[in-house]
Order: C-alpha cells, then structure tokens, then sequence
C-alpha cells in the first residue's frame, strides 16, 4: 500500500476563516489524512473540539495516525458528509462552529493503483471513495450505451469531445474488455484531437474525473451537505468549501448565494412579501487561491478555490 499523504491546501487561509472562541466545535467533513484537521487543533485552544468525517478508512487510519497528540479533542466517523446531521446527531451534537469540505481526490488517491483514481500507474477501474460499496467505474464503462456516456462525459467532465470518446470506448469494449486504468486511458488518448496529447494535462483527465463523480454521486452529495449544514452552524459559524473543478465551485456559489438571497419574488415587486429569510453572508466575493509558492512546492493545488459563508 501507498503510504497515505495528502498535502493540505489553503491552509493559512481557512485558518483566517475559522471562528475564534474559548469553546467551538469544527467539523472536518473531508478529514483525509488529518492535515487541516492537526492545523485546526494546532491554532485553537482547549476548548475546541473537532469531528473528522470520511468515507475512506485508509484516511482515517492515517487520520488518527496523525492526530493522536490531540485526541481528547478529536472524533473521527466514517461517513458520508452528505449526511452531516444524522452523524453529528449520533455524536451527540446539535449545532458546530465550522464546517470544513475539502473536495476532490487526495493524492493518495490518485498514487494508489489499486484505487483506480489515476492514470499514471495501471489499476482495476474502480474509483470508489469507500472501496467495496456501490457501481465502480468499470460497472458505468460496461452498462451504459454511447449515449449515456457521452452525458456522463459532458455533464460531469465537461468534456468537449464526449462524442468521439464515448464511441471509442464502445467499440473497443465490443472487441475486448475494458478492465484497467491504462486501457481507459489509452482509448482516450487514442480518441481525442492529436493537439491534445503530449500536453501538460493528460487527455484522459476530464474522462477520469467524471467515471469519479458520476461513482461517487458527489454533486449530489455536496448539494446535500450544503442544505444540511447550514441548519447545523451556531451564528456566525463559517461553512469553508474548497473546490477544484468548475462544476464544485458554481454548485457552492450558486448555494452560497441562495442562502444570502433567498427571495423569490418578481424583479418589478416594490418590496418581498414570499417571507424567505437570509441564513447566511457571504465571505468571499469572489473565490480565494493558493498563491505562487503554494503552487510551486504543490503543483496540486493549483486548481483550489475556497469559498466561504457566515451563518446569520
């Protein structure tokens, strides 16, 4: 097994963002391999506690690897932040402080093989956050007809050339199974437009990320946390989102703002009578980046954005 490291990103930025009280609990609904988690406890007192949720238990146990100097104040669940009311309820809690969502693939992830979330090694392609439950990928490359993959590839990687992909993959399954990493990959590489092979992004990457959010219902399961949490923050708890694709990002936007402005009233109506109440200000006008040297000593980084709303 690959030793699990994830590199955090934005730290010093969501530590901005955190809360600032004597007594506080912070939810890490994404907590990996613990590293925002241990910089959390790091900057807080005592008094605050935190509940590191994930799906993946190789994250957990490296969680608790890296966290056991704190662990008096640490609750790690496994789970799906999807359901962030339910487990919190389970621990006995009704309302937090912070709620942390670092979304995407950890780099452990993506240097396992046997996770099936990259492409530089040659895996089964499975692409599950909670390995042996649910569809794998290779379950969607088998089923659906050219069609449906072409939508998957559009709607989920925003892939712009689905159509010719979607009929390579088809007609080489046809022939042979398509079983691996490296066979996804390859029939990509071989399907696409010749300017987009030998660049510094692989042609397979958008094709990757959407097998892995259509596996993983993780639109869904944002969505779902977004419309959670917001009940579950104390007053002035932040709800910090760092997202690193398009599709993330204008999710958590588009809900932060709805949350600011839930009126739905006509534009020409002299003052709002539908009664929808703000549950939450905006932080973040626009989204925060890693800066340059982030970027140079994390190359991963480069694609985070990080949003952030304040309960009213």
């Amino acid at each position: 097994m690959v030793p699990f490291f994830h590199e955090p990103v934005l730290v010093e930025e969501v530590l901005a963002y955190l809360p600032r009280k004597e007594k506080a609990i912070h939810v890490d609904g994404t907590v990996g391999g613990g590293g925002h988690a241990r910089r959390i406890l790091e900057a807080t007192g005592p008094g605050n506690r935190l509940i590191g949720i994930d799906l993946d238990e190789d994250a957990l146990q490296a969680s608790r690897r890296s966290l056991r100097d704190y662990e008096s104040r640490v609750v790690l669940v496994q789970g799906n932040f999807s359901r962030i009311a339910d487990i919190l309820s389970r621990q006995g809690v009704g309302n937090v402080d912070t709620i942390l969502l670092d979304l995407g693939v950890s780099s452990h992830q993506l240097d396992t093989p046997d996770r099936g979330f990259g492409f530089s090694g040659n895996g089964p392609l499975d692409m599950r956050m909670a390995p042996g439950e649910g569809e794998r990928a290779v379950d969607l490359i088998r089923e659906l007809d050219v069609k449906a993959l072409k939508k998957l590839l559009r709607a989920y990687g925003e892939e712009k050339e689905a159509s010719a992909i979607a009929r390579a993959i088809a007609a080489r399954r046809e022939k042979t199974p398509i079983e691996t990493t490296a066979d996804l990959a390859e029939i990509v590489a071989g399907a696409v437009s010749p300017r987009r092979r030998g660049g510094r992004t692989h042609p397979a990457t958008k094709t990757f990320q959407a097998l892995r959010i259509a596996v993983n219902r993780e639109l869904e399961s944002l969505q779902a946390a977004l419309d959670e949490g917001i009940h579950l923050l104390n007053r002035e708890g932040r709800f910090i989102v760092i997202s690193f694709h398009s599709l993330e990002d204008r999710l958590v936007k588009g809900t932060f703002r709805r949350l600011e402005n839930p009126c739905v009233c006509p534009p020409d109506f002299p003052r709002c009578v539908c009664g929808k109440k703000r549950m939450g200000i905006v932080l973040t006008r626009r989204p925060v980046f890693p800066g340059e040297r982030e970027i140079q000593a994390n190359p991963r980084a480069r694609s985070a954005r990080l949003r952030v709303l304040e309960r009213c």
